[in-house]
């Protein structure tokens, strides 16, 4: 594609050739002939001082918010983040106007919303693409993820690929951070759903009002805003979006729902989706699943698709990590979950005490080089509702995790002296197995299903669900 054409599309003005351009790229390490190279200014580098780097290994052209050192074409743009999500989206064809977009964002809940829309819509006959935090998935081709929402040279790339599947409706996970960084502004979606507002990433925003406005910022890119009448934040929401519809299970909302059963091993609820009726038997548990399977209720209804079908992906829908029923050892419970704030851990904690005929054991910690406010909230939400804790390291990144540990044990010791510190966490979670009796619940929070731990800039291979599974195959632990 010739860059006078990109040029249009990103909102810049040209400068110097036009030559033609044969990929996009965003990191000098791997820039190749006939790239077109952004020079984005980020958080701890600017680009703009690799721009030599790129036109030595045979970049075609730069778009760049100010001259560089170099003799190349450049597109000269206002706001570089931007131009790289349209010219992104020029270059691989628009493949989001083929396709029904469908955004999910909130603090919790997105990946289980967007697992579910996918389950309904695939349980319908609709050839349906997901992307998000566990990964991307589109007829037999699945991707890993590294970013709830990818940047956009790769988002693009992957809609394109969808598209060429003649995949019908992409179901998306929508990161407050995404949107901040405008990856994906070029997407109209049909449908958005918020499903709430609570404490996190306030390492990257500088509090809960900008996190907010992030969120609510994708609503004007929508359709239907679909929200929760639960959280107080969607008012704001409905403020900004052309047309609102809402969900709830406390209050008044244009679909609800009536919990019949709940259990460990699942969820029975009966949904009213507008006046019409949906009865769903979730293999998941807890109220907040049942606001979730509200959430892709609503959502696919409003797409056209019908009750049977609604209820069918809905009894079908497994989500790796999420409150995640890893085995029965010894009538003692084990759950994996990917709960890393306040709220996301007090929903779960809740879930599990409720139905625990014995006591409540929770292994966690808290991510390094994050938001550090959380560290003591969740210390706290865990002392309020366990019987014993294990803190420990979850992705200590590059802080000492010693010093994460003892950040959450202040929020912990104000409320409980219940617990103990154990650095490492595979033996964190052994000492908590071997407390185990007939009908207590252990549950492992933070990391879900992620297969690495993140220890000073290595990524070495982990899981606290190989973990659990190895200890109960081993039937004692030394």
């Amino acid at each position: 594609m010739k860059l006078s054409l990109l040029a249009a599309e990103g909102g810049g003005t040209l400068h110097g050739g036009d030559p033609e351009i044969g990929s996009l790229c965003a990191d000098s390490r791997v820039a190749g002939e006939g790239d077109l190279f952004f020079c984005i200014n980020g958080t701890q580098e600017d680009a703009h001082t690799y721009a030599a780097e790129a036109e030595r290994r045979g970049s075609a052209a730069l778009v760049c918010e100010k001259k560089t050192d170099t003799q190349l074409p450049y597109i000269l743009v206002p706001d570089c983040r931007r131009a790289m999500a349209h010219i992104s989206a020029a270059f691989y064809g628009h493949p989001e106007k083929y396709m029904k977009m469908i955004a999910v964002t909130g603090t919790n809940g997105k990946t289980t919303v967007a697992h579910m829309i996918h389950a309904i819509l695939t349980a319908a006959g609709k050839r349906a693409g997901l992307v998000g935090t566990l990964g991307a998935k589109f007829g037999r081709t699945f991707l890993p993820a590294s970013l709830t929402t990818p940047d956009p040279i790769s988002l693009f790339s992957l809609l394109s690929d969808m598209r060429k599947d003649k995949v019908e409706f992409v179901a998306m996970e929508v990161s407050a951070h995404a949107l901040a960084l405008r990856k994906d502004c070029p997407i109209v979606y049909e449908s958005a759903i918020f499903t709430n507002l609570t404490q996190d990433h306030l390492d990257f925003f500088s509090d809960m009002r900008s996190y907010g406005e992030a969120k609510k910022s994708l609503f004007s890119r929508c359709r239907l805003a679909i929200v929760n009448s639960d959280d107080k934040f969607s008012a704001e929401i409905s403020n900004v979006a052309p047309a609102t519809l809402t969900y709830g299970l406390d209050g008044p909302a244009d679909c609800f729902a009536m919990i019949e059963r709940e259990g460990l091993d699942g969820t029975k609820a009966l949904l009213n989706l507008e006046d019409d009726l949906c009865e769903a038997e979730l293999p998941m548990t807890g109220r907040h699943n049942v606001s979730n399977a509200l959430a892709a209720a609503a959502c696919c209804k409003n797409l056209g698709i019908g009750m049977e079908h609604i209820a069918e992906g809905l009894s079908k829908v497994r989500v790796e990590g999420r409150l995640e029923h890893i085995g029965t050892y010894r009538g003692a419970d084990l759950f994996v979950d990917f709960a890393h704030t306040p709220d996301g851990l007090e929903k779960s904690l809740k879930t599990l005490k409720e139905h625990a005929e014995g006591r409540l054991f929770v292994v966690f910690g808290c991510g390094g080089n994050r938001d550090r406010a959380k560290r003591p909230l969740m210390g706290k939400v865990v002392a309020e509702h366990c019987d014993f804790a294990v803190i420990t390291s979850d992705n200590p990144r590059y802080e000492d995790p010693c010093a994460i540990i003892s950040e959450i044990e202040g929020g912990f010791q104000a409320v409980s002296r219940n617990y103990v510190a154990v650095e490492e966490r595979e033996k964190a979670i052994a000492y908590a197995f071997r407390k185990l009796r007939e009908g207590d619940i252990l549950l492992v929070a933070g990391k879900g299903g992620e297969t690495e731990q993140e220890i000073m800039g290595i990524k070495y291979s982990y899981s606290d669900k190989a973990v659990l599974k190895s200890l109960m195959g081993r039937g004692n632990v030394e």
